[in-house]
């Protein structure tokens, strides 16, 4: 098994060191607001009211978001299905 080891040992990189931790937390979150805007896309559920119908403006918005964080994670070279 492999193993992979970070080390950091000021005080000074504690933020990096939090930044390296939150990793799966930020994918995570990242996949939760995925999943709201593919519910508006895919399913028609508005984003302002979850019990109503979203407008064909909003599933567009919804729709061109949902494009721009995925051309924001490739630019990172990130993916949201790995």
């Amino acid at each position: 098994m492999a193993k992979i080891i970070l080390e950091f040992d000021a005080i000074e990189d504690a933020q990096d060191a939090r930044t390296a931790i939150d990793g799966l937390k930020w994918k995570s979150a990242m996949w939760d607001l995925d999943q709201l805007l593919r519910s508006t896309t895919k399913h028609g559920i508005s984003l302002l009211d979850s019990k109503k119908e979203a407008s064909s403006e909003e599933m567009d918005v919804a729709d061109k978001i949902r494009e721009e964080i995925r051309e924001i994670l490739t630019d990172y070279n990130l993916n949201l299905e790995d």
